[in-house]
């Protein structure tokens, strides 16, 4: 009985273990994301982009089409928002979260953007690809429209 109940118990440890590591990587994901409404809803944009790949291979989908690299991101959305009233309140609620492999995670969900005086409310939907890179998970590409 002993034999049978041994390596089950050892599959059990190991199946929980996965999943432990699973779940903190994803709680991580989601704190990074409460981190960026934080940057954002405090009219700073570049706090809001550390979470994202610097690097000229990250993409960005938008209204616009696709753009290149950190840089062209943040320098769009300080067009696009260029003080604390344009930016509003911005409120994510994730919708999906899916591991799609060791070190790659798809997170979709809706944004909403709440603002004052001239400005129109916004909301979409995105999908966010995180990817761990160099020992960090960072955002590797945005769709959000």
């Amino acid at each position: 009985m002993l034999k049978i109940i041994g390596p089950f118990l050892c599959i059990l440890v190991t199946l929980n273990g996965i999943a432990q590591k699973m779940s903190q990587t994803e709680s991580y994901i989601f704190q990074a994301m409460a981190e960026q409404e934080a940057c954002w809803n405090n009219g700073d944009l570049p706090c809001f982009m550390k979470h994202y790949w610097k690097s000229d291979s990250l993409k960005f989908i938008g209204s616009k089409g696709i753009t290149y690299g950190w840089q062209k991101t943040l320098d769009n959305y300080m067009v696009s928002y260029p003080d604390k009233s344009a930016m509003g309140k911005l409120t994510f609620t994730n919708l999906v979260s899916e591991k799609l492999g060791k070190d790659a995670w798809m997170i979709m969900g809706k944004w909403e953007l709440q603002r004052t005086g001239n400005f129109q409310n916004l909301s979409g939907h995105y999908t966010l690809i995180w990817r761990k890179i160099k020992g960090n998970w960072v955002i590797v590409a945005d769709h959000s429209s």
